[in-house]
């Protein structure tokens, strides 16, 4: 099964509520941290919601 790489880039100082709580919700707490997820539909969801602020790498 094929894992996401999602490491937090940019700030979400001034971001919507909603898109904090989606960066909670993928475990990241702290700028540049870097999590490993499974490659759901639902999680993909969340990263397309907050693309602008993480990176994203697919890995096996």
């Amino acid at each position: 099964m094929t894992h996401l790489e999602v490491k937090w880039t940019r700030s979400a100082i001034g971001r919507p509520k909603d898109q904090r709580a989606t960066l909670r919700g993928l475990g990241l707490t702290k700028l540049q941290k870097t999590v490993k997820l499974e490659d759901t539909p639902s999680i993909r969801g969340m990263v397309k919601k907050v693309l602008h602020l993480v990176e994203v790498k697919e890995v096996d």
